[in-house]
């Protein structure tokens, strides 16, 4: 599955960017342009069959059908066989090292200023 390794070490490198350019809300949308992009149009959510129609938006037309389930299984957190919308926005926070170091950066620095502050009390 090196294909995929390719196409998310790829996504990895762009998502801390676009986070830092367009803010939460800004990458909220993107994400949600990108999920509707992918989606069955009928069914409200990503299928494999939706995934490979559109797959040549993310540059992944060579993925082999196995590739693609695999994908789409990573992120399917109800086990349906499809992703919503919310499971494919957190597939992607998944799939981005730099934007889950960040954040677990963040909550380190909140939970030391909250042991800090109340340490004087």
């Amino acid at each position: 599955m090196a294909g995929i390794g390719k196409a998310v070490a790829e996504f990895e490198d762009l998502l801390p960017v676009m986070a830092e350019k367009l803010g939460g809300e800004g990458l909220m949308r993107e994400l949600s342009n990108g999920f509707e992009l992918l989606m069955d149009k009928e069914r409200g959510v990503i299928t494999v069959e939706s995934l490979k129609r559109n797959a040549a938006v993310l540059g992944l037309q060579d993925l082999r059908h196995d590739e693609l389930v695999s994908m789409v299984e990573e992120g399917d957190a109800d086990g349906d066989g499809a992703l919503s919308e919310m499971e494919f926005c957190v597939l992607m926070f998944r799939l981005s090292p730099g934007l889950m170091e960040e954040s677990r950066l963040l909550l380190e620095e909140f939970l030391q200023q909250e042991l800090e502050s109340s340490a004087f009390y």
